[in-house]
């Protein structure tokens, strides 16, 4: 069976803990009651609700202090996702106001570019508790995020944009690759949030990062032809 973040809130309820509403949605206040939920069953506390943490919400005979895997849910990948489709023109309101939920926007995503703002919103929601860089709206900034990791699901891509040496780029998250694009999700892509194909030879040095507070990355990578992808090639 697969659980819903609703189905969590509720079981969390069930045992004690204030997930806040039961509105299926990830925030500080789920995070916190998994992360209580956890450190009273021994698991590693992280917020992060991976096989292992839901087999112990779900099964009270599990025992306590069983080792806590690394999990295939990736909460800020979940986030984003849901905000696929988004436009800064046509849902100009509606972006603005999830942008707003990070650390503060830095305005309008119709004058300015906003990739690093999508990144920043998502981590900042679904990982409270994880270290941004000073001025995360700079693409390039993410080059001092987490920890670097081999290409994979998940990761934070950092790019160049107009030469290799300039400060100009874009950031978002790798969904997956084919032989010579790296399949991302991010925002302004197109003006939306949406999943385009970059090219390998565009990412920087050291730009494939992992958040420090999330479960080691798996190093698992998903390839496929990129049939039906756009490729994107200046991200302004």
């Amino acid at each position: 069976m697969t659980y819903t973040t609703a189905n969590v809130q509720r079981r969390l309820k069930q045992l004690g803990f204030d997930p806040g509403p039961i509105d299926g949605l990830r925030g500080r206040k789920t995070i916190s009651a998994v992360k209580e939920f956890q450190l009273s069953r021994g698991l590693v506390v992280d917020g992060i609700v991976g096989p292992v943490t839901l087999a112990h919400l779900f099964d009270a005979e599990k025992k306590v202090g069983t080792p806590q895997t690394a999990p295939d849910y990736t909460p800020w990948m979940d986030l984003a996702r849901r905000k696929m489709g988004l436009h800064e023109g046509r849902d100009n309101s509606v972006l603005r106001a999830f942008l707003r939920l990070g650390k503060g926007t830095i305005g309008d995503p119709a004058r300015i570019p906003w990739c690093g703002d999508f990144v920043e919103t998502c981590i900042a929601v679904t990982l409270p508790d994880e270290p941004l860089p000073d001025n995360p709206y700079a693409a390039i900034n993410w080059l001092k995020f987490g920890r670097e990791v081999k290409p994979q699901p998940g990761a934070i891509l950092v790019f160049w944009r107009g030469s290799p040496s300039g400060w100009q780029g874009h950031v978002g998250f790798c969904v997956g690759e084919d032989d010579t694009h790296f399949h991302v999700l991010g925002g302004n892509q197109s003006n939306a949030v949406t999943i385009s194909r970059i090219a390998k030879s565009r990412l920087r040095k050291g730009g494939c990062r992992w958040p420090s507070t999330a479960m080691p990355a798996r190093g698992l990578q998903v390839r496929g032809g990129g049939s039906g992808i756009a490729v994107t090639t200046n991200e302004a």
